[in-house]
């Protein structure tokens, strides 16, 4: 489904999907949170506030935060009934329309998400293993472009990683992408922010063409390291990055290739245990503990 982004046109774009202000449980104004993750080197964020009744169904306008340096995408975290262990779902769509209208009490979490996304909308399955979702709920909501494999909110409280239930999800055929977030609320209890992205490749900061980039999949995620270039070439992949302590290569069968090492930027392993998988992924590891994830590449 996704062709490696290193030789698209364009460059890198450094971005959060998912984000909260105080227009619902968030602490900060929307233009304090742009203000303090462009001040943090981020390129755009999306503020994703809950679409929820109580707070009015925000869909926050951060247009006004767009320079020529920064932009947002717009969107918000949308919840409906429900999931085999919660009363609700929680879905990322970014690229709303304003006046996208709210659920009603009928509507399903998948139905509501597929609504969302043929109104233009990039969906994302926020953090399932905080949600608790199955591979059951998963595999309902087929609206899906990607799964939030690491979320730095709920690693915060020991479910960060999603990573398990992702590669099920994988291994059964269904094409998605995977994306790294803060899901940050800047509460007093909550952990430091900027600790989890994605980078986008886009010819440009608009926010149009950030939003087909990753629908077309067109990015990787971080927590710290770079991936500079990922090759496939008889039977042998090539990952050039930042430096790492470790890169792995895991897809659709048990065990792992793996090169391990002090500061290395690349390195090749083969592909011969993977002969049965569909997919591929990397996993970038830097000395600090960071991780690098690019999305699944298909073999077939």
């Amino acid at each position: 489904m996704f062709e490696l982004p290193f030789d698209r046109p364009g460059r890198f774009w450094r971005g959060n999907l998912h984000t909260h202000s105080d227009r619902s449980d968030g602490a900060l104004p929307p233009e304090e949170v742009g203000r303090l993750y462009q001040e943090a080197g981020y390129d755009f964020v999306a503020i994703t506030d809950h679409f929820r009744a109580k707070y009015g169904y925000p869909l926050t306008d951060t247009r006004a935060l767009r320079t020529s340096t920064f932009t947002t995408l717009l969107g918000a975290e949308l919840h409906a009934p429900r999931t085999e262990f919660s009363a609700e779902w929680h879905i990322i769509a970014l690229g709303l329309p304003f006046g996208f209208t709210p659920p009603d009490s009928a509507e399903t979490g998948p139905e509501l998400a597929r609504r969302a996304r043929a109104a233009g909308a990039f969906i994302g399955m926020a953090h399932p293993a905080a949600s608790l979702l199955t591979l059951a709920d998963a595999e309902s909501l087929d609206a899906a472009h990607a799964v939030e494999v690491h979320n730095a909110l709920s690693a915060w409280e020991d479910r960060g990683d999603s990573w398990h239930l992702c590669d099920l999800l994988l291994g059964r055929g269904h094409r998605l992408g995977v994306y790294a977030a803060d899901d940050a609320h800047f509460q007093p209890q909550d952990p430091p922010g900027f600790a989890a992205w994605v980078q986008v490749r886009a010819e440009s900061l608009e926010p149009d063409a950030l939003l087909a980039a990753l629908k077309d999949g067109q990015y990787y995620a971080s927590t710290g390291p770079e991936i500079h270039d990922i090759r496939l070439d008889d039977g042998t992949i090539t990952i050039r990055s930042s430096p790492a302590s470790r890169v792995l290569v895991t897809g659709c069968v048990p065990g792992k290739e793996v090169r391990a090492g002090d500061a290395f930027t690349e390195c090749s392993l083969p592909l011969d245990m993977f002969r049965t998988s569909a997919y591929i992924r990397v996993t970038v590891v830097d000395a600090s503990g960071g991780r690098a994830w690019s999305n699944p590449i298909w073999l077939n």
